[in-house]
């Protein structure tokens, strides 16, 4: 049975789907004004793999994912370049969608986009203020009045006691109380804005996701997801929003990866200390980053840093090595009740936990290291392939990212034709020369192999 540490209670619970064999799952997206980084990758690639083991056990699964395509980054961004905002979105969507496709990830079923939820979104801000949860501002913003909310603080475990005793933020005239959080900002000159009852103006950020997972998933659902940085006070503000409308509990289970650190500082654009996906991919292969994610345990801090990505690059090669000159049978099946696959399904299936899995797989490398056995062969392609690796063809993998003006078989060529007139000096040297360039190359009973060092 499947247990997910459930971040509203702090506990791993035994996970029970409101439909059986269904899953409703909404995770938090990107703010699409620059290129991702290596937290946001954590984000993809951690709620791809929980995605990928719930289907695998069963479920159908409705992963909804959206896409923040207003905000002020993004107005901000627009002016600074003088395009509409539309064309910042539209082409860092695109962006985005690009990265997810290098890491492997399967699109979501769904990716609403925040400004074609608009109508929605004031219907439901329209909805708090006849409920009193919510008051329009004498500067013509809207904001929710937390106090009214009995319940707030029980995701973050924070409370508006310590909240209001531990604020060092300038109070704003306009809230009645400082912790009241907005959710509709009055427009400014030359900004978009969409019309409302309270005159032209924009969601804030908080809204559109308590309304994109209502209209798309319903009032509850089972699993809301995010980095560890939305749970207060992004999500603490989902729950109090669509609670007060809709009086019953907004999502069962909360799920929250953790922090990607460097030099055990939390990796974000506003720090500045942060690496574009793309940026590291020009170094090193998406796979590699992906296992690099997936061999810590999605809760735990991951120190980025390229020693850590070395060994990753390292681990994942002796696991397509074990598998080299193998032809691994795509229709192969996995039978759960074989020992590394019932050890790799208990390990996922607590709490989603990658680093035991892969430990799995290492286990059986090393079998078939020894004895070459194709069924176990074909077993370690596919428990790799269930969390999104192993899923290129060895040679390929072991091969990629060359620099094509060097011809390596014809080198291998020279290289053995100087071994067999005995010429070793020229032999080194020429492997020597291979090494330079990051190839290393292996004499078999079968003749001369070369990978990518």
């Amino acid at each position: 049975m499947l247990s997910i540490y459930n971040t509203l209670n702090n506990k791993k619970e035994i996970f029970e789907s409101i439909e059986p064999n269904k899953v409703k799952m909404y995770v938090c997206g990107m703010t699409v004004y620059d290129f991702c980084h290596i937290g946001h990758a954590r984000v993809l690639i951690v709620f791809d793999m929980i995605t990928r083991w719930l289907r695998e056990s069963g479920y159908k699964v409705t992963y909804v994912r959206n896409i923040t395509d207003i905000d002020d980054k993004i107005i901000k961004k627009a002016i600074l370049e003088r395009v509409d905002y539309k064309v910042i979105t539209e082409n860092f969507i695109k962006e985005m969608d690009y990265d997810a496709e290098q890491l492997g990830i399967i699109p979501p079923t769904l990716e609403p986009k925040a400004t074609d939820h608009i109508e929605e979104m004031i219907k439901m801000i329209e909805n708090l203020i006849s409920k009193g949860f919510a008051y329009k501002a004498d500067n013509n913003d809207v904001f929710y009045a937390v106090s009214k909310f009995e319940d707030y603080g029980k995701l973050s475990g924070k409370s508006l006691k310590d909240l209001r005793a531990g604020s060092r933020v300038e109070i704003d005239k306009f809230k009645k109380d400082n912790n009241d959080f907005v959710l509709w900002k009055s427009a400014k000159p030359n900004e978009p804005s969409w019309d409302s009852p309270w005159g032209n103006g924009r969601p804030g950020w908080h809204i559109e996701c308590s309304t994109m997972s209502n209209n798309l998933l319903g009032q509850t659902f089972d699993i809301h997801g995010g980095g560890q940085d939305l749970q207060f006070p992004h999500h603490e503000n989902e729950i109090a929003q669509s609670e007060a409308v809709n009086s019953c509990q907004m999502a069962n289970y909360w799920i929250h990866n953790g922090f990607v650190k460097i030099d055990d500082e939390k990796m974000s654009k506003s720090l500045g200390n942060f690496f574009t996906i793309r940026s590291v991919l020009e170094k090193y292969q998406a796979e590699v980053v992906r296992f690099f994610i997936l061999k810590a345990h999605y809760r735990s801090p991951l120190n980025f840093s390229q020693k850590n990505l070395d060994e990753s690059k390292q681990a994942i090669t002796k696991l397509y090595l074990s598998i080299r000159n193998s032809k691994v049978n795509k229709a192969y099946k996995i039978n759960w009740d074989l020992k590394y696959a019932n050890e790799f399904k208990k390990a996922l299936n607590d709490d989603f936990n990658t680093p035991d899995a892969i430990a799995v797989l290492f286990e059986l490398a090393l079998k078939i290291n020894k004895n070459h056995n194709i069924e176990d062969i074909n077993l370690l392609v596919k428990l790799g392939n269930v969390i999104g690796v192993l899923s290129h063809d060895a040679e390929d993998f072991l091969k990629d990212n060359l620099n094509e003006e060097i011809d390596v078989e014809g080198i291998i060529k020279k290289r053995n034709e100087a071994k067999v007139s005995k010429d070793y000096f020229t032999a080194d040297k020429l492997r020597n020369d291979l090494l330079e360039n990051n190839i290393l190359i292996e004499d078999t009973p079968s003749g001369t192999v070369w990978r990518r060092k």
